[in-house]
């Protein structure tokens, strides 16, 4: 079972590596570039678009584990109708600019999808006993997919930093997944996304020789989104484990965000004044940057993952422990501070 599993995702990994490559150069021989602004972090035109491998080679794989009889069907509709959407929507946004109200309105269309597919949360524990948060669970779950959707899109914004944390992320949730006898389709389904962004990391790792595009962050945010929400529903995973995971991008993204309102800024204004783009400038490095983000993932948010994944009424602390000195290197960052 091991080496047909092996053997599956190796030959995945190879399918959006080769598609990837196929889409550079299409992109290179039509011109399809991402030139260089004053708002950029890259200092040469580069093809764009090759997220789109990982939206084709995760849904043909999530096609033929359905046809199968691998995956819920429930799973399989949130993925198959709203990723596609929030996909499209942003090839569109990548080819013309699309206005923000109608991008907002496909997203919130996909994750209320998503979530109505897969059912409420089960009670969570705050630490003083589990708390059923019913319909209100529901409506922060659907906030929570189209923030995760949205800054996944605002966190590409250098060489490997959105396929690093979604392979990383995803390969701390499979082996906590594993430990446990657990719902197959979302067994399957967390190597499937992880195998499939590797590919595509294999062009994308410092220095890329191609770029993600709106079209393939916004379906890999909200594939990682739905995945979470199942492995909840299902009581494999918590919200805490999940909310740990994905700190360094929610904290990086949400300190931005916040520091950007507080002083008046233009929240839809094109801007490179996250965290991750300032350390990059400061170390004028991509690779730093990503590896150090593969690092607190590995080395400090995994661990403290597992603890609440086996400790569930330690959750919410650890969690706040977690995000503690990630908020506190956003902040001293200059997260969110006028653009230099």
């Amino acid at each position: 079972m091991i080496v047909e599993k092996f053997a599956a995702l190796s030959a995945l990994f190879l399918m959006s590596a080769a598609f990837t490559g196929l889409i550079r150069a299409v992109a290179l021989s039509r011109g399809v570039l991402d030139v260089p602004n004053a708002r950029s972090s890259h200092t040469a035109p580069t093809p764009r678009g090759g997220g789109l491998a990982i939206v084709v080679t995760m849904l043909v794989a999530i096609g033929i584990l359905q046809a199968m009889g691998a995956v819920a069907p429930a799973i399989s509709a949130a993925i198959l109708v709203g990723g596609p959407a929030v996909a499209l929507i942003g090839l569109i946004d990548d080819i013309r600019s699309v206005s923000a109200p109608a991008r907002l309105a496909v997203h919130v269309a996909a994750c209320v999808w998503g979530v109505w597919c897969l059912g409420r949360l089960p009670p969570i524990d705050f630490g003083f006993g589990p708390w059923n948060l019913g319909l209100a669970g529901s409506i922060c779950g659907v906030v929570f997919l189209v923030w995760l959707l949205n800054l996944y899109n605002f966190m590409d914004g250098i060489d490997g930093i959105a396929s690093v944390e979604a392979v990383s992320v995803l390969a701390v949730a499979w082996v906590l997944f594993e430990r446990r006898s657990g719902e197959p389709s979302t067994v399957y389904l967390i190597p499937v996304v992880a195998a499939s962004t590797a590919g595509f990391l294999a062009w994308n790792w410092p220095p890329a020789r191609i770029f993600m595009g709106d079209a393939g962050s916004g379906f890999l945010g909200y594939c990682l989104g739905v995945i979470g929400w199942a492995t909840v529903v299902a009581q494999r995973l918590t919200v805490w484990v999940w909310l740990i995971l994905l700190g360094a991008f929610v904290v990086d993204a949400t300190v931005t965000l916040l520091r950007r309102w507080r002083r008046g800024a233009r929240l839809s204004q094109a801007h490179r004044s996250h965290a991750y783009q300032r350390l990059s400038r400061r170390y004028a490095s991509h690779l730093k940057v990503t590896v150090g983000v593969l690092c607190i993932n590995l080395l400090w948010l995994g661990p403290l993952a597992a603890i609440a994944d086996s400790r569930p009424s330690m959750g919410a602390l650890l969690t706040l422990i977690a995000w503690t000195p990630l908020v506190i290197v956003a902040w001293r960052s200059g997260a969110g501070a006028a653009d230099d």
